[in-house]
């Protein structure tokens, strides 16, 4: 507008520079909401009768009346339009509150202290602009020790967000039931068939690799139940090394092939870390497609360093993989560290 004014007055009206003003409420619709996308139709209809007028015999000419006409109309469109986009924002903003709302009801926030335990952790969706994806995770402390779940679900969408709430209700209730690691899966994977869209039990296309670990309330181990998930691993002073375990078929698959569910148990002290992760991390590409190397990049940061604490593990691998990744939104990454201390400790 000040530009147009600006031409207008250097030009003494010769020429009809009001018509660039039919422009300006489109604009403004992009910016701004109906009242001043209508401020500006009004404003640019006050200037081009005042730039008309100053050329005497132009103010009702016909070409001026059409141009009035098309400011208008084009006016009310964008009125309308700059409404319909706030409109669009406003429930944008509430689908959001209710995606973050879902997320904390699904995914609490990782209590850092558990009795003698210490856990920290992070979940990132795949799936730009969403809060919840096909990951899971979960620490709670329980009559038989601290029980922790990570997991992953296979696909993605609503569907996998049905399966992550159906797998975590039953956790948070199960693992306060059942003192054998291998029935409180088979409890979860009963929770997968109740749930699925289908009702299949032998559905192909629904299935959830999963690590459940206990740390009992004595002794320096950790128990573990492998349903087909990336294998834990522990930081420590020396280094790092991946626990051994037996894998069974992800959660939502055992009725295929019906097996004993076994649970092995590791030695951990206090000066080490398990770090549980899913699949999102330890296959993020770099440029060149390779793999993420979890195990090598850990050694690299914390081997020869002291003792390494949860919340150092875990800032460290959501910093890293984020720079190895040539497509950090490619897959949804969740972590959990967790760490033996005192029950009096406060570091």
């Amino acid at each position: 507008m000040a530009a147009d004014i600006v031409v207008e007055l250097a030009i003494h009206g010769k020429e009809p520079v009001s018509f660039l003003l039919i422009a300006v409420p489109p604009i403004t619709a992009a910016t701004r909401g109906p009242r001043g996308t209508a401020l500006s139709t009004v404003v640019c209809l006050g200037l081009q009768f005042w730039m008309a007028a100053r050329r005497p015999g132009h103010f009702a000419e016909q070409h001026h009346i059409a141009l009035y006409v098309s400011t208008l109309l084009i006016g009310i469109a964008s009125t309308v339009q700059a409404w319909q986009r706030e409109r669009t924002e406003q429930h944008l903003t509430r689908a959001h509150s209710v995606a973050a709302a879902m997320q904390r009801a699904l995914l609490r926030p990782v209590p850092y202290r558990l009795g003698r335990v210490r856990a920290v952790g992070y979940y990132e969706a795949g799936e730009g602009g969403t809060l919840v994806g096909g990951d899971l995770y979960d620490v709670c402390e329980t009559p038989f020790g601290v029980r922790a779940i990570i997991g992953d679900v296979r696909g993605k969408g609503l569907d996998a967000v049905q399966t992550v709430a159906a797998v975590l209700g039953n956790f948070r209730v199960s693992a306060h039931e059942w003192s054998s690691l291998g029935r409180l899966t088979q409890r979860l994977e009963l929770s997968i068939t109740r749930n699925s869209p289908s009702g299949n039990v032998e559905d192909p296309e629904l299935f959830v690799t999963a690590l459940v670990v206990e740390i009992p309330d004595s002794g320096d181990v950790v128990e573990i139940v492998d349903r087909g998930h990336p294998p834990p691993l522990v930081i420590g002073p020396g280094g790092v090394r991946q626990l051994a375990t037996v894998p069974a078929l992800p959660l939502g698959l055992g009725a295929l092939c019906p097996q004993s569910i076994r649970t092995t148990v590791h030695p951990l002290s206090p000066g080490e870390v398990l770090v549980v992760h899913t699949d999102g991390l330890s296959e993020a590409r770099d440029a060149s497609g390779a793999f993420y190397p979890i195990a090598d990049r850990l050694e690299d940061r914390f081997r020869g360093h002291g003792r390494p604490e949860p919340e150092a593990v875990v800032s460290f691998l959501r910093a890293d993989v984020a720079r190895w990744s040539a497509a950090p939104d490619d897959d949804d990454q969740a972590v959990l560290a967790i760490a033996l201390g005192r029950a009096d400790s406060t570091s």
